[in-house]
């Protein structure tokens, strides 16, 4: 790779990673299996860096990196097999900060029991603010599959989330 293209790389990467990484554990529920997946999307869009031109703008490649390696790690079969139901010992924060990351509890865990797809384009429609086009080509599916998605989606969240108990409103 050229010099300019590798710091072009590295601006992106610097500039990128934090929302990569909040778009990851939305769809993961994971903070470390979040890194990991930010870190193999970077990899790979590392790797195909020197090939992508206008028509394949680079945040756009790396979203539809980071949902497809996300979903090739749901697939793999000892993933399935872990516990995750494990209680942290203490509550991460202090005052007003416990309070709030308490409040998006009920909310992300009903984002988690979403189909893959579901989750997804929720994910870069609300979360990122992608339009339906942008989110459509993040994800390579048409328009009206990120349509169809986004309303059943919304409807199965919300009846996740009102099963909890006390949801925030």
């Amino acid at each position: 790779m050229r010099p300019a293209d590798e710091a072009r790389f590295r601006d992106f990467a610097a500039a990128q990673a934090l929302p990569l990484r909040r778009q990851a554990y939305l769809l993961s529920s994971d903070w470390h299996l979040a890194e990991d997946l930010v870190q193999d999307a970077l990899l790979k869009l590392y790797r195909a860096w020197p090939r992508l031109g206008a028509a394949d703008p680079p945040l756009n490649y790396a979203r539809r990196t980071l949902v497809r390696t996300w979903l090739d790690e749901r697939r793999r079969p000892w993933r399935r097999r872990e516990d995750r139901s494990g209680v942290l010992p203490d509550p991460a924060g202090v005052g007003g900060e416990t309070e709030r990351v308490d409040a998006r509890g009920p909310l992300l865990a009903a984002l988690a029991r979403l189909a893959p797809r579901q989750r997804a384009v929720l994910v870069l429609r609300y979360f990122c603010g992608l339009s339906v086009p942008a989110t459509a080509a993040a994800l390579g599916i048409s328009e009206g599959t990120v349509k169809s998605q986004s309303a059943r989606g919304l409807d199965a969240l919300r009846a996740h989330y009102a099963t909890f108990d006390n949801p925030v409103r």
